[in-house]
């Protein structure tokens, strides 16, 4: 997961508001940054912010973990409860028209929380520990997201992942969904990773063999073009953590769930 921009993005305030359906008519950016004389919000208090939005606390083992009962949780459960009654609506449509319907979902925070990665290394990225992060595979669920997975394909849905994450780091992905229960077509024809060294054709507007310009919009909207367009689905919901995980279309429509910690243009 290549993170060029990697920041305690907003206040726990503002994740809460941002964890919500995303349509159309939504500005560009979705993300506003300080830019002014002012000064910024403190970051001590921003960290206890975004602690107390997830209920952090470390477990047994030492590992931070967010809270059930936590307000993010409390967020997840308010938009899989409407992406639940949307994807059943949608499914029955599709299907009365003949169309394939598809779901597509993004891994990192998404699936799967990368809390204690964020807390052990204070909220900044460097890809040496979290490839060695992401290859211990063993990072718990986001709340409610196996589930939701496993809601779609017993409507009729197929299942598709659209992932940041490199292709060496493809086993390890595949072998922490398994355990978190996210067991749902794992296979190379339905989970996409980035693969610099022999990126598609269908993106070879902007990836070429070992050159690899692709910004995430154009990677992501570019695989859910060939899932739609060369495969034959009907996305008919896109979900993701990040705005870079919806822009781009090929999608009916995107949720955003919440993720104050960082943010990926």
């Amino acid at each position: 997961m290549h993170k060029p921009l990697r920041i305690a993005a907003a206040a726990a305030a503002c994740a809460v508001a941002g964890a919500a359906l995303y349509g159309a008519g939504a500005a560009t950016a979705h993300q506003s940054t300080a830019n002014s004389t002012h000064e910024p919000y403190n970051i001590g208090l921003l960290v206890k912010d975004i602690d107390t939005y997830y209920g952090t606390a470390a477990d047994a083992d030492g590992v931070y973990q967010a809270s059930p009962a936590s307000p993010y949780a409390k967020d997840l459960a308010s938009i899989d409860k409407a992406a639940r009654k949307y994807i059943d609506q949608a499914a029955r449509k599709a299907v009365r028209g003949h169309h394939r319907p598809a779901v597509v979902f993004d891994i990192d925070d998404t699936l799967l929380l990368s809390l204690d990665y964020e807390k052990r290394y204070n909220y900044t990225y460097n890809s040496a520990s979290w490839a060695a992060y992401v290859n211990k595979a063993d990072r718990p669920a986001v709340f409610g997201s196996p589930e939701l997975v496993r809601y779609a394909e017993k409507k009729g849905v197929e299942v598709f992942y659209n992932s940041g994450l490199s292709e060496a780091q493809r086993a390890a992905a595949v072998e922490n969904l398994k355990k978190v229960g996210a067991d749902v077509n794992l296979d190379a024809g339905h989970m996409f990773l980035k693969n610099a060294a022999a990126p598609p054709s269908y993106l070879s507007a902007c990836a070429t063999p070992g050159t690899w310009t692709c910004t995430t919009v154009q990677y992501k909207s570019g695989t859910r073009k060939h899932i739609e367009d060369d495969l034959g689905y009907d996305i008919i919901a896109n979900f993701g953590d990040q705005y870079s995980d919806l822009d781009g279309g090929h999608a009916d429509r995107g949720y955003k769930l919440p993720n104050p910690t960082y943010f990926v243009s």
